[in-house]
């Protein structure tokens, strides 16, 4: 019988190459937390944390994660705010509220068993095809390739792979490609070597060909053109916003906002604003903005601090104003909820990283020019 993903018919070349490849994972293989313990929680916990994440910024946070919720049942029970605290600084939150979300059906509906088959695991929110292959490979050890960015660039290095592999055509013939290459029972090592080979020799600039042991085998080394794999289309220019926060202070207090729970950065705290509107100026901006998603009139006032951001799919430049409120009651109308916090408090709430810079500015600089500001005068 043949197994799931994998073409019969292997040449001596294609085993040759899945060979030296786990020869070099044997003794060169990263020494990383995730790897000593291969229970799927913990690799499921890594393969979330390391989607579009470097692995030097994933191990701190990982090993802080897994000391706060060492199980699933511990993730499934903690409420989402403490999870995204403990997820605060490391970007790309919906992969927290995904991990929590399935935990706690994974608790609800299976009793905190977990999925064996790929259908399965793409039931639950924010797992797509790399993961549960990952997970089902090292966890499992089901015969599944799992392509990750580093996997891509030393599969599409190997066969001089002609097409663009961000794209679906391209993708599924890279994988078909590459199935072919798996060892039986042994996919986790494979896919983790491709990793560890991608991420020490196999470089985007500058690969260390004469150290990889897959130079022999490599069409894009023959080719004397490594660095060309993989095509790529052109990158699009991102688009650019500009966006307003307004830090409003009552009795020693900051005023904030969660975000809604679905969307971007959903359930993460701000200082309360939004985007600019064609033709609309920046104070207009941030007063239409509260008043939208508060139910107060400010003054605004004079700016603290602009700072500028780059997310994927977009950058922005956040202008921060102080503000005093005119009239009416900070009410959750566009928000999820709002808050008074003192600013020595502000650490125990989930902030993006450019309202951790405006937190920050409060503790080092502003915070006492704003508790010397009084609340019938205006802060400008």
């Amino acid at each position: 019988m043949e197994r799931e993903g994998k073409s019969s018919g292997i040449s001596d070349v294609e085993r040759a190459i899945g060979e030296a490849l786990l020869r070099w994972y044997e003794t060169h293989r990263r020494d990383l937390p995730w790897r000593r313990r291969q229970d799927p929680y913990a690799v499921w916990v890594a393969e979330a944390m390391l989607q579009q994440t470097r692995v030097e910024t994933v191990i701190p946070y990982y090993e802080r994660f897994l000391a706060r919720f060492p199980t699933l049942q511990d993730l499934a029970a903690a409420p989402l705010e403490e999870v995204l605290k403990a997820w605060e600084g490391l970007g790309y939150y919906a992969r927290a509220r995904h991990l929590h979300e399935a935990a706690r059906r994974l608790m609800e509906e299976r009793g905190g068993e977990f999925p064996r088959t790929l259908a399965e695991w793409r039931r639950l929110p924010g797992v797509g095809p790399y993961m549960a292959a990952a997970i089902l490979s090292i966890a499992f050890g089901q015969d599944l390739i799992a392509l990750d960015g580093n996997a891509i660039r030393v599969l599409a290095r190997l066969f001089a792979f002609e097409q663009d592999p961000r794209r679906p055509a391209g993708r599924r013939q890279l994988q078909q490609r590459a199935e072919r290459l798996l060892p039986s029972g042994q996919a986790g090592a494979f896919n983790q070597a491709l990793m560890d080979l991608g991420a020490t020799l196999c470089t985007p600039k500058s690969p260390r060909c004469p150290e990889c042991p897959l130079r022999a085998f490599c069409a894009a080394y023959a080719q004397g053109n490594p660095e060309a794999f993989p095509v790529r289309a052109p990158r699009r220019m991102l688009p650019h916003y500009d966006v307003t926060a307004g830090v409003i202070e009552a009795d020693g207090r900051v005023l904030i906002a969660q975000r809604p729970l679905q969307g971007m950065l959903g359930g993460l705290w701000e200082f309360p604003g939004g985007k600019v509107e064609p033709g609309e100026s920046l104070e207009d901006c941030l007063r239409r903005e509260l008043r939208e998603e508060l139910g107060i009139e400010v003054e605004v006032g004079e700016p603290l601090l602009t700072l500028r951001h780059t997310y994927t799919h977009m950058r922005i430049t956040l202008h921060v104003f102080r503000c005093r409120i005119l009239s009416g009651t900070p009410q959750p109308i566009g928000c999820a909820d709002v808050r008074w916090v003192p600013i020595a408090e502000l650490d125990r709430y989930a902030f993006p990283r450019t309202d951790q810079r405006i937190v920050e500015w409060l503790r080092q600089e502003g915070s006492s020019s704003l508790t010397r500001q009084t609340t019938g005068r205006s802060r400008t």
